[in-house]
């Protein structure tokens, strides 16, 4: 289960992508290593940790 960091983050990054007209293609929480995966636009790929920090991933 999402903390409530990862929630609010996730919220905000995919709030931010949908601003710039990016499309969200894929929403994912990773129950084994306890991450939620946004995939969006051309290639941005983003993991967000359990404390609610957000990584690009190239």
């Amino acid at each position: 289960m999402p903390t409530e960091l990862q929630t609010l983050s996730c919220f905000i990054a995919c709030q931010t992508l949908t601003t710039m007209y990016l499309p969200i293609y894929l929403v994912r929480f990773d129950e084994r290593i306890d991450e939620i995966f946004i995939l969006a636009g051309d290639n941005i790929q983003i993991l967000i940790d359990r404390n609610g920090d957000r990584r690009f991933i190239e």
